[in-house]
């Protein structure tokens, strides 16, 4: 009864949707996390949330044992906006949805949520300071109500993961031959009980 109230949460939100799915579920492969290197990501080393700041796939594995569900928030996002890098809003919104629904499992009773979410904090976040407090001060989070950390450095399969929800994906890139689909999810993932 949990999952389908926070789903619900969720989606009044503003979640495009929101799934439960079993922790068993959740796909965890090292070379999506390889994805995540200075070469192929502007923001790898700058926030608490990315690479190499956070303890990878092999601790996330660990994490997932402890917990039998969680939830898949998506954000359906035009196309045209991801393929031209112009959606940090949608992206700062789904950090905040999924910050919440971690809060919102907490206090029904659910501890231990962790929360994580796609794209880099610095760049939603913190893109006008010169760095990352956590890291370069030992401060406390700027945005600690709303900054989760990177899916991507975690190694999750978010296309196994939106199929476990029952939803489809299709990678969308600029560089596609043929047509694109009008939108598609960005995803964050709340890890329950």
């Amino acid at each position: 009864m949990d999952n389908e109230a926070l789903v619900r949460f969720a989606r009044d939100l503003g979640a495009s949707d929101a799934a439960a799915v079993t922790a068993a579920s959740i796909i965890v492969d090292e070379t999506l996390a390889r994805h995540c290197t200075p070469a192929a990501c502007p923001f790898y080393g700058q926030s608490a949330g990315c690479p190499p700041h956070v303890a990878g796939p092999d601790a996330f594995r660990s994490w997932l044992k402890g917990f039998q569900s969680a939830l898949v928030i998506k954000i359906q996002v035009p196309t045209s906006l991801l393929c031209a890098g112009r959606c940090e809003d949608h992206f700062r919104r789904l950090h905040c949805i999924a910050a919440a629904v971690e809060r919102q499992a907490a206090a029904m009773g659910h501890a231990s949520a962790m929360a994580f979410a796609g794209g880099s904090c610095k760049q939603l976040f913190c893109e006008k300071e010169p760095d990352c407090a956590v890291i370069a001060h030992s401060a406390p989070c700027r945005h600690p109500d709303c900054a989760r950390p990177s899916m991507s450095g975690f190694g999750i399969d978010v296309a196994r993961l939106t199929a476990a929800a029952g939803w489809g994906f299709t990678p969308v890139s600029p560089d596609q031959s043929h047509a694109l689909p009008s939108s598609a999810p960005i995803c964050a993932l709340v890890l329950v009980e």
